[in-house]
């Protein structure tokens, strides 16, 4: 961050090194020390009026702006940036969250310069407990999302826990909702596999003045099963965009609604849409869905996506977290019916979720 702190600094090492360069061409001592003095008086005053003049306080916080944002945004490209490393196991070793019984599969980002230079890490269990510390979280979706509910609770939950509430997450075409006392946090599990449901869910949080402070939803894969019209989906999902617009505090409606509850939805609404996976032709388990989700069919429901604003890469208010390339990546034998994915998928999705968080709210564990 540029600021008075900095600036001193600069005239520090201006101070400092500019007459021992002056010394190369043989000034007399004289004449140095009184450049020197006068150099450093007059930066000096200059750093303790700075802030006294608004234009130039402004100036040095809209520089600094600037250079955290071009950070953050740049950071936040390279999230999705996932190695993959995918071994044969024997079944004894397989973990409770894989799908597939023979390979086990471990990520971590890439090593290249910029992925380095951001520092993402996955975090533990307290990392992520204390980052998520009196949240409310709110994930929407079809099964996709119920998978990325169990990936978040298996991290911030002890195993002894998860194995007495896994039966109840997955009761077919249900919600679902806990609150976890140890750490403040409320998360809700909507079920809604068609973006009509996603649209009514933020109609309701509307309506109620209620906002959670993490929304993650998605949906796609029914509506192309048993609708197969993409031409519809996009207009679903302006539908979607339009209500989630009107949640934003750039909203004027929204401004005049008064408080809401939420500890960080006003100010910096964290908001995320859950891609469709990387579908297998040849591993789907029904003759339908190997006939309507094809590869042309998927094509066009991710240019309606696309095309839709909802995402930020695309202008729109929501980060996308990637399950295509995390799922495509991870390969074929990360999943046994081309739809569903093993566990680590989902694992590298809540931690992109919870690097961003740190990234936007300029936190550092």
């Amino acid at each position: 961050m540029v600021g008075t702190v900095q600036f001193g600094a600069l005239a520090a090492c201006i101070v400092l090194f500019v007459p021992m360069g002056l010394a190369g061409y043989h000034l007399s001592r004289n004449k140095m020390l009184f450049f020197s003095g006068a150099l450093f008086i007059t930066l000096a005053v200059g750093v303790h009026l700075t802030p006294y003049f608004p234009s130039i306080t402004n100036f040095m916080s809209s520089l600094s702006s600037v250079v955290v944002l071009e950070n953050q945004s740049s950071c936040i490209s390279f999230l999705h940036e996932i190695v993959w490393d995918v071994k044969p196991i024997r079944v004894t070793e397989q973990s409770t969250m894989n799908v597939s019984s023979n390979y086990e599969e471990s990520w971590t980002w890439a090593k290249s310069t910029p992925v380095i230079a951001c520092g993402f890490q996955k975090l533990g269990r307290s990392d992520a407990s204390d980052l998520l510390n009196g949240s409310w979280v709110v994930v929407a979706g079809d099964s996709q999302a119920r998978l990325v509910v169990l990936s978040l609770l298996n991290l911030v939950l002890e195993p002894s826990k998860m194995e007495l509430i896994r039966g109840d997450l997955f009761k077919r075409h249900s919600d679902y909702e806990i609150v976890i006392e140890e750490i403040g946090v409320k998360l809700d599990f909507v079920w809604a596999p068609y973006t009509a449901n996603l649209t009514n869910l933020l109609l309701e949080f509307k309506q109620n003045r209620r906002y959670p402070d993490v929304l993650v939803m998605g949906s796609g894969l029914w509506h192309m099963l048993h609708a197969t019209n993409a031409s519809d989906y996009g207009v679903s999902l302006g539908l979607v965009r339009k209500s989630v617009m009107s949640l934003l505090p750039v909203s004027s409606e929204f401004g005049d609604d008064g408080p809401v509850t939420g500890s960080i939805s006003i100010r910096s609404p964290h908001m995320f849409w859950l891609g469709m996976p990387s579908l297998i032709d040849s591993m789907l388990n029904t003759e339908e869905k190997r006939e309507k989700m094809n590869l042309a069919m998927r094509a066009a429901y991710e240019r309606e996506l696309y095309d839709s604003k909802l995402l930020r890469q695309n202008g729109g208010p929501l980060l996308l977290l990637d399950i295509r390339s995390l799922s495509q990546n991870c390969g074929a034998i990360c999943t046994v019916d081309g739809m569903h994915y093993d566990g680590a998928v989902y694992e590298a999705a809540i931690h992109i979720l919870l690097n961003a968080l740190l990234i936007e709210s300029h936190q550092r564990l």
